[in-house]
């Protein structure tokens, strides 16, 4: 019997439900696939390597549609910021946490949530392990830090 690894199945869930375009903009029924060895890993300008990204479909830092990996290293915490756009988040490994008008809320591995645009809140990953998300957005990311 076959043992069904739980993060790819909730990658490709979560790849299927974005909807986001491929760079390429492929035909709607093109297969758009990245075995973990394709992935191209970089880091976030302005994190000394604390959080990284492997772009699936779209450019997480370019124009119109993404969808990507990211990784924060244990103990990152964002500070106070906004999102310019929704932005939906599966958590694949790890814990990571929102902090929403002083209410922190965690989401461990197998959680999904969905931050609404120009919300203010502190997010992060725990101190226990590092943390694998998959995100995606209808134009690219941004974080507008904020004042408390």
């Amino acid at each position: 019997m076959k043992t069904l690894n739980i993060t790819l199945a909730s990658l490709a869930l979560a790849a299927f439900a974005a909807g986001a375009v491929a760079q390429s903009k492929p035909a709607a029924d093109a297969l758009v696939s990245y075995p973990k060895s394709a992935l191209q890993w970089q880091d976030v300008p302005g994190t000394n390597g604390a959080v990284s990204y492997a772009n699936t479909e779209g450019d997480l830092f370019g124009k119109g549609n993404y969808s990507a990996f990211v990784t924060f290293k244990a103990g990152t915490d964002n500070g106070l910021h906004t999102h310019s756009k929704n932005l939906p988040t599966v958590v694949l490994k790890g814990t990571f946490y929102a902090v929403i008008d002083k209410v922190r809320t965690e989401y461990p591995a197998g959680s999904y949530y969905n931050l609404p645009a120009n919300l203010v809140h502190e997010s992060g990953c725990t101190a226990a392990a590092d943390c694998l998300l998959f995100q995606y957005q209808s134009d690219a990311f941004d974080l507008v830090p904020t004042k408390g």
